[in-house]
């Protein structure tokens, strides 16, 4: 089954929420509106047990369900042990806009019935501070009319649903040389027997037969490389499924040229029959 696109769409009463999930209805996400964070997980849940072609997912969550903002916290970092990847628009407007926008509509702030409009509006921007700082992306409707706000999120819709899986860097480099920048798995495999103090296999690299040989048929090697591929087949997955767009596996040696190169090519060899956005490079294979 294809991964589900879930996003939350939030924010201050008055900011186009309404209008930002119409968008994303528009550019073929399920929508529902002022469902109950608490019961996201279960309809989530029945999602992945049914058989459907639905795989895009829109939320309107705000104040006006009641325990929104005692609950929304421990369900979202529900949703992250599950393996669920989300995103969430925070949208917001400033105070003359949100004042501006109510009086023309003539409706009722949910917080303004005791404090007033402009008490009600500073009120729930305070006490959405925190759900504004996990926001994936921030959206601020003050300059923008109904049309241009619904462009706005339909453009981001749409970089979700295109959003590309991750790209995997392979990498050999040489120790002396410094760890490259960047990098996100380091691996150390100098404890690998080393063919530079071999006299014939000294001057070549590991891209060449006798030295990939050497370095690959040894015990330790053979040994290192079943617990390791075991564990970036673990890890890879969980990287993608997290949302991370690159991700670089550095492997370090003495120099660069023997050793490295030979574990990082077998490396790449085994996740080409895995993953599609694949690249190999050998920083230092020629130093």
């Amino acid at each position: 089954m294809e991964r589900l696109k879930i996003i939350i769409i939030t924010g201050l009463s008055g900011s186009g929420k309404s209008t930002a999930l119409a968008a994303m209805e528009d550019a073929g996400f399920f929508c529902v509106d002022n469902l109950p964070v608490a019961l996201l997980p279960k309809f989530l849940e029945l999602q992945v047990q049914t058989v459907s072609e639905v795989t895009r997912f829109a939320f309107v969550m705000d104040l006006r369900e009641k325990g929104f903002l005692s609950r929304f916290e421990s369900v979202f970092k529900e949703l992250e042990t599950q393996g669920f990847a989300f995103e969430i628009i925070f949208l917001e407007s400033d105070e003359d806009t949100l004042i501006r926008r109510y009086s023309e509509t003539r409706r009722h702030h949910p917080l303004s019935e005791e404090k007033g409009l402009l008490n009600g509006i500073r009120l729930e921007n305070e006490i959405l501070a925190p759900l504004r700082k996990i926001a994936t992306r921030v959206v601020d409707s003050s300059n923008l009319n109904v049309h241009e706000l619904k462009a706005l999120i339909h453009k981001l819709a749409a970089q979700e649903t295109q959003k590309k899986s991750l790209q995997i860097s392979v990498l050999s480099f040489g120790f002396k040389y410094g760890i490259p920048r960047g990098a996100d798995l380091v691996m150390d495999v100098r404890f690998l027997p080393n063919p530079y103090f071999i006299p014939e296999l000294k001057n070549q690299t590991g891209l060449m037969a006798p030295v990939r040989d050497f370095v690959l048929e040894k015990v330790q090697t053979l040994e290192f490389l079943d617990k390791f591929l075991d564990l970036l087949d673990f890890l890879v997955p969980q990287y993608e499924r997290e949302g991370k767009a690159y991700l670089t596996i550095a492997i370090g040696c003495t120099g660069g040229q023997h050793r490295s190169v030979a574990v990082a090519t077998h490396i790449h060899e085994h996740l080409a029959g895995l993953f599609q956005r694949l690249s190999l490079s050998h920083r230092d294979i020629d130093r």
